[in-house]
């Protein structure tokens, strides 16, 4: 059992696309009448547009924030809010402004309003770090956590790319020591893995198009629920090192955290194993701290302190800064340690990373993926790339041999060989691994008041006959006789006239007619339309349960994993009808065998519905010798969307 203590911070949060129309709002709803703007210099464009949205509510502005917050530039701040009588902060921009805003109100108790313009995540933390006579110093209290935040996607999308890459990291960053930090817990655990994957989505995404809206939304998503990990669980060595780069060395913020991040993920690997490979799981990749190397790497952003105008003179006083006051750490501090850490990122170097073949096998993955680039489509760019990721991964994770390789491939070529126009073992062999139920519930998922569907199956044939109302689809076969009575109404319950409704099924055995080459046409299956009623009716048999074809690789696989092969009896139904979507489902008989294991998981309980036993006169007058059946039923349609 995992012991841990889980403590949240509460701040208001408004996000989406245009939020910034409702700045005004959030300000009053604090109880504030006269704000001060904070801004940076680079920043007109976005303070003019939070400018438009306070209105009257504005009293006074203030353009000078600074990196790493110098505590100059807060007095300098601090007199703009006694000399204008202001009773709240509105923030826009990244973490400098927020930084500053955080500053004022622990020093004035005044409410705030982050709108922020990056992916700092700062904008959810009661943390603050501040610089004074070259050295930055961090603390928290509540008073430092801003009240609201309101996130605009609109107000990332000018963002350079190099910007959007390094605060995507610093991002990343947050999440990453979130899993190791002493305080971790699920809640943050799953919050910090969430933002690992979509950084990791967003970023080359974003890389490729800049303006890809919903990659950007991804990543300020991802940003909050990283800051949010930070605020809950504290940080570790890789904040300690770029507060002790940056507050006295005086190295950009971002681009530090970006240089860093990959080495303080392999200092402290040893100590986290676990860790480290739920993040390579997270990323697609097989090392970790390697991983979000190569993935900076490829997006252009930087890899060393050099770069950044770091001395190398430097190095050993920065190495004695960071361990002279230490953060928690999984892996103890040394200052030789750190020392040598510090001098791989200024060269720029990976970091050591897996034995040579997971580090050749990342670079395959990455090959493979970077291959899809250029593909027009981003859906198809997305869909392939995720595939290949996860396929190598499941290579990886498994060490399939060359045999097993060749296995599955002739596994999937006798697949292909049995397939005919009258039977589909792919679609049979998606059926028992339950991907054609998983799509039909994400492609499907139904509205309030609808029918739920169900999974098409392999043995639909386009065209059946066309069946009048009250016709007979069984073709004399023998069975239960059952009387087929639904209605197709809309979802308020109005009759829908003009659905095309297909129907097909199995005999008494379990065989359909396309399994049966002495039958001679179609049989157990028909096409009905509704009229004015929207209702149909016809005679069949009752459906029995049934075996899935047993002779080809998907009955070899079912015996090979100690599978049943059988279905829950049922009736499949298609309707068509004009101005509604297409229903595809399944109707089971109730008491029916197999209905708890289904072996293509398709049983619904709402598809799950009395064939009721009946005796003497019928609904047509038909005559019957015992037993006879009745389903009851009313389908309710979607309308189609837009």
């Amino acid at each position: 059992m995992r012991t841990f203590v889980y403590t949240s911070h509460p701040s208001r949060v408004v996000f989406g696309a245009g939020t910034v129309g409702r700045l005004a709002e959030e300000v009053e709803r604090l109880g504030c009448s006269r704000v001060l703007l904070l801004s940076g210099g680079h920043l007109a464009a976005a303070s003019a547009r939070a400018r438009h949205a306070l209105g009257g509510l504005l009293a006074a502005e203030f353009d000078g924030a600074a990196m790493h917050t110098p505590v100059e530039v807060t007095e300098q701040a601090l007199e703009v809010v006694r000399e204008s009588g202001v009773d709240g902060i509105v923030a826009v921009g990244g973490g400098s402004t927020t930084g500053l805003s955080k500053a004022l109100a622990l020093r004035t108790g005044l409410p705030q309003v982050i709108l922020p313009t990056t992916y700092a995540g700062s904008e959810v933390t009661p943390v603050l770090g501040e610089t004074r006579d070259g050295r930055k110093v961090t603390r928290s209290s509540p008073e430092i956590l801003p009240e609201t935040v309101v996130y605009d996607v609109d107000f990332t999308l000018s963002l350079p790319v190099s910007l959007t890459v390094t605060s995507g990291v610093n991002a990343l960053a947050h999440a990453v020591e979130a899993l190791y930090s002493e305080e971790a817990n699920p809640v943050t655990d799953q919050q910090a893995l969430d933002a690992v994957s979509r950084i990791a989505r967003a970023l080359p995404r974003l890389a490729a198009d800049p303006a890809d809206v919903d990659a950007r939304a991804d990543l300020l998503h991802a940003a909050w629920l990283a800051g949010t990990c930070l605020a809950t669980v504290g940080m570790g060595l890789h904040h300690k090192l770029c507060h002790t780069l940056g507050g006295s060395f005086g190295l950009p913020h971002a681009e530090t955290h970006t240089v860093v991040l990959p080495h303080a993920m392999a200092y402290n690997a040893p100590a986290v194993p676990g860790v480290m490979r739920r993040i390579a799981d997270a990323l697609g990749v097989p090392d970790a701290p390697g991983g979000v190397y190569d993935l900076i790497a490829s997006l252009g952003g930087p890899t060393s302190l050099r770069a950044l105008g770091m001395p190398e003179s430097g190095l050993a006083r920065a190495a004695e800064l960071a361990t002279s006051t230490p953060y928690p750490n999984p892996r103890e501090l040394t200052t030789d340690g750190i020392a040598e850490l510090l001098a791989g990122a200024w060269r720029g170097r990976r970091p050591e990373g897996p034995p040579a073949t997971e580090t050749e096998l990342a670079r395959l993955t990455e090959q493979v993926v970077a291959s899809f680039a250029q593909a027009p489509d981003p859906r198809v760019r997305t869909l392939l790339s995720d595939l290949v990721r996860h396929l190598h991964t499941f290579v990886a994770t498994n060490d399939v041999t060359q045999a097993e390789w060749q296995y599955a491939i002739d596994f999937l070529t006798r697949t292909g060989e049995i397939c005919s126009p009258s039977r589909q073992e792919f679609v049979l062999l998606s059926d028992t691994l339950g991907v054609s139920s998983a799509v039909d519930l994400l492609t499907n998922s139904r509205t309030p008041h609808t029918t739920p569907s169900a999974v098409l199956g392999p043995f639909y044939v386009e065209g059946p006959p066309d069946t009048p109302h009250g016709g007979d689809i069984s073709g004399e076969l023998p069975g239960i006789p059952l009387w087929v009575d639904v209605r197709i109404t809309d979802t308020a319950g109005e009759p829908v006239e003009d659905a095309v409704v297909d129907v097909w099924q199995s005999n008494e055995d379990g065989f359909y007619d396309v399994q049966l080459p002495d039958l001679e046409g179609p049989v157990l299956r028909g096409r009905l339309r509704t009229g004015i009623e929207g209702r149909l009716t016809f005679w069949s048999i009752l459906p029995s349960e049934y075996p899935i074809p047993e002779d080809g690789p998907v009955g070899q696989l079912l015996k090979a994993s100690g599978r049943h092969p059988f279905r829950a009896p049922h009736l499949h139904f298609m309707v068509d009808a004009p101005g509604h979507r297409r229903l595809i489902t399944q109707l089971f008989v109730s008491g029916g065998a197999y209905l708890d294991s289904d072996t293509v998981f398709g049983v619904k309980d709402d598809l799950v519905v009395d064939f009721e036993p009946q005796t003497g006169p019928t609904p047509d007058g038909r005559p019957v010798d015992g037993e006879w059946r009745r389903l009851t039923y009313t389908f309710r349609l979607a309308p189609l969307a837009g």
